[in-house]
This record gives structure tokens, C-alpha cells and sequence, in this order.
């Protein structure tokens, strides 16, 4: 191959891959932006705010009450489980939304409904492995 040849084909791929980083340049420019700002109101923060610690103020509450008792508590499991089934379902189900605009799309019809149906009997699966184990029963 001559070597201008050459030259004219690697040119486009120096030039889309240049347009390509520039790109990131703006969104790491954005980023460190964001991290100087951050860095900034704390610094700010910590230099014009008065400290005079005191007991009262080391002091932990909650809620404005003052301690009573131990500080451990007993938690039931349960509420955590349900939170965390509700996470599941409440994040697979966005991704219902995207899935509609593809398949509305032309050409797209057969293959994104075959997909969406295998996404969803994942999601049966594990509910009905939940069930199983007895997670959905109040107790």
C-alpha cells in the first residue's frame, strides 16, 4: 500500500478518536469543577465556624432526646428485607421504561419483546424464590 494511502486511513480514526476525548475532557473538567466546590464550601465551613466544644454539644441524641439505656437496640431483619425487595422490583421496573421507546422503534419489535420477557421471568424467579423461603410472610 502507498504511503499516502496509509496516511488518508488513519487520518478519520485520529481525528474522530481527538473528537472522542474531548468529550471527556468537558466531563472531567465538570468533575474536577464539582470537587473544588465541594472542597471550597467545606474549607469555608471549617474556617469561619465557631468551635467551643462542649459536654452537651459531644453528647449523642437522637431527635433532639436526650440517651436513655443501652446504646444497642434490637432490629427486626424483616423490615430490611422488605426494603430490600422493594429496591429490586422498584429498580428492574425502570428499566421497563427504556425498553418501551426501543421497542416501539421500527425493526426492534420481536427481539426486545423475547428479551424483555427472559428480564422478566428473572424477576419471577426470584420472587418466587422468596416465596419459597418464606421472606413475603408477615410474622
Amino acid at each position: 500500500m502507498p504511503q499516502s494511502s496509509q496516511a488518508a486511513l488513519r487520518e478519520p480514526t485520529v481525528v474522530v478518536a481527538s473528537e472522542y476525548f474531548d468529550s471527556y475532557a468537558v466531563v472531567g473538567l465538570l468533575a474536577v469543577i464539582g470537587v473544588l466546590f465541594v472542597a471550597v464550601a467545606f474549607g469555608a465551613g471549617r474556617l469561619l465556624r465557631p468551635v467551643v466544644p462542649t459536654t452537651e454539644k459531644l453528647l449523642t441524641y437522637e431527635c433532639g432526646v436526650d440517651p436513655v439505656g443501652e446504646g444497642w437496640a434490637h432490629t427486626q431483619v424483616r423490615y430490611y428485607v422488605y426494603a430490600f425487595l422493594y429496591v429490586i422490583f422498584a429498580v428492574d421496573s425502570i428499566f421497563l421504561f427504556p425498553w418501551a421507546t426501543v421497542f416501539a422503534a421500527p425493526g426492534y419489535g420481536a427481539a426486545t419483546l423475547v428479551e424483555m420477557f427472559i428480564f422478566l421471568g428473572f424477576l419471577a424467579v426470584g420472587l418466587l424464590y422468596a416465596y419459597k423461603k418464606g421472606v413475603l410472610t408477615w410474622t
